[in-house]
């Protein structure tokens, strides 16, 4: 029953991250979406790995590798985020300008 409820939370963090990668125009904001919805798929996974109550070594050898590369991937976003401001001014993307701002386009 136990990993039922951690199967249930992962399924739940990774709704949270879709909703919030697609809802939320800031970039930043984004990559923590994209964060909670990996973290969301690492603890599903986890909970499916150790169904019968003996964990298995090759899920939990992937959620360690993804993790890293998560990490990784998260490092590389939040630089090309600070690129983009410091270039810009702005941490949003072109299109997704928010609607009070006064460079946007009419």
């Amino acid at each position: 029953m136990t990993l039922t409820y951690y199967a249930l939370t992962g399924a739940v963090l990774v709704g949270l991250g879709a909703y919030g990668l697609l809802a939320v125009p800031h970039l930043i904001r984004r990559i923590i979406a994209f964060n909670l919805m990996g973290s969301g798929l690492f603890l599903f996974f986890g909970a499916a790995g150790a169904r019968g109550g003996v964990p298995d070594a090759i899920p939990q050898a992937l959620i360690i590798t993804g993790i890293v590369v998560a990490l990784s991937a998260s490092a590389l976003a939040v630089g090309l985020v600070v690129a983009l401001a410091r270039r810009s001014g702005k941490a949003f993307l072109p299109d997704d300008y928010p609607a009070d701002d006064e460079d946007r386009a009419p």
